[in-house]
């Protein structure tokens, strides 16, 4: 039994979601750990992390589309407003998404579905740079 950690950093430019799939696939693939669990992590509360379909780009534009009439910027209900009218939402949005995820690794590749990708969430406007840890525990 052996276990590794990885950072992802990634810039992000504004709420959206990002593919980071390409960067978890390939650490894991390096790790030499064929079978195992992989916990991914992300360090704040404006953003997070999640499994998603990464065929159709349209399902991304819905998840956004939905957000915003779930939980809009500037509703007169938030106080908390500190970084501005997108402060509260984006604390709001990652409560309500996950902070972490865990996938099994299996004959040293990541068990997503054919249709799966892993996606960081950002939820603020502007640009921020973003810390997804990874552990990875196994033989």
């Amino acid at each position: 039994m052996q276990q590794q950690h990885h950072q992802i950093v990634k810039q992000t430019n504004g709420r959206r979601l990002y593919d980071i799939t390409p960067d978890v696939t390939r650490w894991v693939a390096l790790s030499g750990i064929g079978e195992g669990l992989l916990t991914l992590y992300i360090q704040h509360t404006s953003a997070s992390i999640l499994i998603n379909e990464n065929y159709d780009a349209d399902v991304l534009v819905d998840m956004e589309s939905f957000f915003a009439r779930l939980v809009p910027d500037g509703d007169p209900l938030f106080i908390h407003t500190a970084e501005g009218v997108d402060d509260m939402p984006a604390h709001i949005r990652s409560a309500l998404t996950q902070t972490s995820i865990s996938i099994p690794v299996l004959d040293g590749k990541v068990a997503l579905g054919t249709w799966q990708g892993v996606f960081l969430y950002e939820h603020r406007r502007m640009a921020h740079t973003r810390k997804v840890l990874l552990h990875l525990i196994g033989a």
